[in-house]
């Protein structure tokens, strides 16, 4: 389904985004968020073109900060504007005389399954919540993982950064992926296999990340959707071999979240299966349909 290029405010930085349409009015919606560094084109295109196609209006966009909307700095994950951004998304999408606004769910993928997770927790518009391959950022659990003295060192590192920006007004960058393992964000074969291939070939997509955008993703706490989402139906797609969103961080998420609820395992071979492999995204896909069709 060809897409429309829409844009909308959020905290007076201009946001833009596609959305799809099927032939039918007042049509549930999904907003969809996705992986770090991701924009409209990649992931969360394949899942909103697929879920248009089941007769839903979807509404893939690109966060601030990335792709074609405003923010600065560029390529920086800000965690609490891109809660912001699903906000005013979901108000967006709400106001579309397309939209049955009272049938409104989310969609996320990858890191985006974390925001769409601790969104949606706190967000009653959302009729419906889908998260696939997930990663549910957890400050403790990374303290935990690291060990306190280590962790603690390295926030010292960020506070540093912040410092030597706030002397120079220079932003410190490095690569969001990188081959041979070479120093990245998101280090590893994996990321690079579809971001520094044609895989996810896009114009807006940059290869970099604000150094201090790592400060966002260990700092910020997305696991805690978990202990609100319910009375939100919620449905966890996850790969059975992920190395980068656990499967056993994805099977916690799922215990601590309350009812209605429900868990798809898929037999991935890797994590990145399920940003565009036809066999993976295809059950995600039909899963998702079915559990909006359900719930919205």
């Amino acid at each position: 389904m060809d897409p429309v290029e829409v844009r909308f405010p959020s905290d007076g930085i201009e946001l833009v985004g596609h959305l799809r349409v099927p032939a039918a009015s007042g049509a549930p919606a999904v907003v969809f968020t996705g992986p770090l560094s991701g924009v409209k084109e990649q992931v969360t295109g394949t899942y909103a073109d697929r879920l248009a196609e089941a007769g839903y209006v979807t509404l893939a966009f690109d966060h601030r900060n990335f792709g074609e909307s405003g923010g600065e700095p560029r390529q920086h994950e800000d965690a609490t504007g891109k809660l912001t951004d699903l906000q005013d998304a979901v108000s967006y999408l709400a106001a579309r005389p397309e939209v049955d606004r009272t049938r409104i769910g989310a969609c996320g993928i990858c890191l985006g399954g974390g925001y769409a997770l601790r969104f949606a927790a706190f967000e009653p518009r959302v009729k419906a919540l889908v998260c696939v391959a997930g990663g549910y950022n957890d400050p403790a659990a990374m303290r935990d993982g690291m060990g306190a003295d280590r962790y603690r060192q390295m926030l010292a590192g960020f506070s540093e950064a912040a410092e030597r920006r706030f002397t120079t007004g220079e932003v410190e960058y490095l690569p969001a992926v990188a081959p041979d393992g070479g120093d990245a964000v998101m280090g590893g074969r994996e990321p690079f296999d579809y971001y520094g291939t044609e895989r996810s070939a896009s114009p807006g997509w940059v290869n970099r990340l604000a150094r201090l955008s790592i400060r966002e993703l260990v700092t910020v706490d997305l696991a805690c959707g978990a202990d609100f989402i319910s009375p939100t139906p919620f449905l966890l797609v996850h790969g059975r071999t992920d190395a980068y969103c656990s499967p056993e961080g994805a099977q916690a998420i799922f215990d601590r979240a309350g009812d209605p609820k429900e868990i798809l395992w898929l037999d991935t071979t890797n994590h990145i299966d399920l940003y565009d492999r036809p066999q993976f995204v295809g059950p995600a896909v039909e899963a998702a349909a079915d559990w909006f069709r359900r719930y919205l």
